[in-house]
């Protein structure tokens, strides 16, 4: 019998997106932010703006503290660079 999914709410407009990304391992943040995104301009250009930002190895610590920032992400000041680095990739 296969496992009932949790209804994530009124507020994800695209649950099957959602419940992917959730079972690829991203944030209930995330996912309903792609899912969302997705809902409202289509699951093809969400998909194809990917892959564009410079990867975080080559940014200094003070842009990824700033990118930290836009998240809200707690602790960002007192991180390292590889603390900022898995921090951005698991938000």
């Amino acid at each position: 019998m296969a496992e009932k999914k949790k209804d994530p709410g009124p507020s994800v407009k695209d649950a099957e997106v959602y419940e992917a990304l959730r079972d690829d391992g991203a944030s209930k943040e995330k996912a309903a932010r792609i899912a969302n995104a997705s809902a409202a301009q289509g699951r093809s250009k969400v998909g194809s703006r990917g892959g564009h930002a410079e990867d975080y190895e080559d940014r200094t610590v003070d842009e990824l503290r700033e990118r930290a920032a836009e998240l809200d992400i707690e602790g960002r000041s007192s991180m390292t660079k590889d603390e900022l680095i898995d921090a951005l990739r698991n938000h």
